[in-house]
């Protein structure tokens, strides 16, 4: 069953629609061979003898600009093509393969791939038209936490997830240092810091747990443990050191579903915090 909706595969079908209609207007100034012909030491397209070179290039970026668009329609349906000695390749990305020496790829090749993706694409949204609300839960980066997703939003749309995540993690720190009026302090120390036991300082507040020390959400459920602030640490310390630290000083990057799941990590983190009471060195009490 598919995991994606349909507004989101629709879109990636026109996507694929779209550059369909580039690749054919740039072939129609392109000579049109095969690996056969071109004997698998030559290009399998070359521009027509008479063209307008200007014509060309603006018709060739037009096909990288509707690949980028259509970007993970192959992904999203499987449909790679096996070439020998590069493995599975995907043929609307590498398009510009066919204009190198040794060319892996022909246009039929992207005919062929295209006209499979549509098709893949259709079945899926027959498929996903036909899920009931019951059979999946509606889920959508959108709907985690405003803070996280106000800092993850527009790297997201653009496909840029390792910078999303960062953008998010950073967001939702200098959200509450401002709140807490502490930019006095690194981001790891901060969280230490605001999370860990005791009575506050002057000048640095911290957010406790509501409740009664009997509480066995306050308490854990063997009720000899810490309180779950001593969590909330663990947790904050741990996503800004495995997440936040990961993701600003290395350019690995994310997949949407790994992204995905860490931004998920940094939702449900800001929803405990949002729970959580303010307590300051000068307040007889806690307020929220």
């Amino acid at each position: 069953m598919s995991q994606y909706g349909v507004d989101y595969l629709q879109r990636l079908r026109a996507a694929v629609e779209k550059f369909e209609e580039a690749f054919d207007a740039w072939m129609s100034t392109q000579v049109e061979s095969d690996h056969m012909s071109a004997r698998g030491l030559f290009p399998t397209v070359w521009t027509k003898e008479g063209q307008d070179q200007s014509e060309v290039q603006r018709l060739e970026l037009g096909v990288a600009e509707a690949a980028g668009l259509a970007a993970s329609a192959v992904s999203v349906t499987g449909a790679y093509i096996g070439i020998a000695g590069l493995g599975a390749i995907d043929p609307i990305s590498n398009w510009s393969f066919m204009s190198a020496p040794k060319a892996p790829i022909a246009p039929r090749d992207i005919r062929t791939t295209t006209a499979n993706v549509k098709g893949r694409l259709d079945a899926m949204i027959v498929d996903a038209e036909s899920r009931t609300d019951s059979d999946l839960p509606t889920f959508a980066p959108a709907q985690f936490h405003p803070v996280v997703w106000a800092g993850a939003s527009a790297h997201w749309t653009t496909h840029q997830y390792r910078v999303a995540v960062r953008e998010a993690a950073e967001g939702l720190t200098v959200h509450w240092k401002e709140r807490l009026g502490r930019n006095d302090v690194d981001d790891t120390v901060f969280w230490q810091q605001t999370l860990s036991p005791g009575d506050p300082e002057p000048g640095k507040p911290k957010l406790t747990w509501p409740g009664g020390s009997d509480d066995k959400t306050v308490k854990s459920m063997r009720g000899g443990l810490g309180p779950l602030a001593k969590a909330l640490n663990a947790l904050a310390t741990g996503l800004n050191l495995t997440v936040r630290n990961v993701t600003t000083h290395t350019r690995t990057e994310l997949s949407e579903q790994e992204a995905m799941e860490r931004l998920a990590a940094y939702s449900y983190l800001a929803r405990l915090l949002d729970q959580c009471e303010t307590a300051t060195a000068d307040a007889e009490e806690s307020d929220r």
